[in-house]
């Protein structure tokens, strides 16, 4: 009789606990035990649930990608500013003409650089009005072009336009109008060439020829930069 009634007793006990509600945290650090928060970190406050942590790692993973990718541009804009200041640093053209009124220059027993005095654009600052030389700032690819135009005051008389376009006083390309049959005529020549830094470009007149120019701007030495070789 008295074990029925104990047995009863400890059923009814189990029985009780089993409809009890059991508050307790269970993770993996033990039962009842809570992990220390860590901020901004939603997985070990919430350690039950697989999806946020798979969801934390994805979101983390996008993160670096966005970041890197964000450096990366960063990194090329900068570069492509660096280009964009080079090429407007290296903005070189000039465009000039002998006179801007009626004169003559020449003729001379040597050869000697014509200083056109009359400037359209000087982009750059590389030309010297005052000795006619063009000095390249840069290394690079350059167009360069020259009309020479000469009148010989009369029919009959000698004309002798003729000059050569040098680079370091070395000869490019010549421009010869000599004759007398023609009083008046002009040549032009246009080139391609590659220059380094501080080469000096000129107009030589030739020995024995002269040029006659007015505001009509017959005579002309222009010349831009394609682009650097540097």
């Amino acid at each position: 009789m008295f074990l029925l009634q104990g047995t009863a007793f400890v059923v009814l006990a189990l029985f009780g606990l089993a409809l009890g509600r059991d508050t307790r945290t269970y993770s993996w650090h033990g039962p009842g035990a809570t992990p220390p928060p860590v901020p901004d970190n939603l997985c070990l406050t919430d350690p039950m649930s697989c999806s946020c942590c798979l969801m934390q790692r994805r979101m983390w993973q996008m993160q670096q990608h966005f970041n890197s990718s964000v450096t990366d541009l960063q990194e090329r804009l900068n570069k492509t500013q660096n280009i964009l200041n080079s090429y407007k640093e290296s903005r070189t053209a000039f465009s000039v003409a002998l006179t801007d009124w009626r004169r003559c220059v020449g003729p001379s027993r040597t050869e000697i650089d014509v200083a056109y005095q009359a400037v359209f654009l000087n982009m750059g600052v590389a030309y010297d009005t005052r000795t006619g030389v063009f000095t390249a700032p840069h290394s690079g690819i350059y167009s360069l072009a020259v009309t020479a135009f000469s009148d010989a005051g009369s029919p009959g008389s000698l004309l002798a336009a003729c000059v050569q376009l040098s680079r370091n006083g070395v000869a490019l390309a010549g421009l010869q109008e000599k004759n007398h049959e023609d009083q008046e005529d002009t040549a032009s020549v246009v080139l391609t060439v590659q220059l380094r830094a501080r080469d000096r470009v000129s107009v030589r007149l030739l020995p024995g020829c002269y040029l006659c120019d007015d505001q009509n701007h017959y005579n002309t030495f222009s010349g831009f930069m394609l682009y650097t070789t540097e």
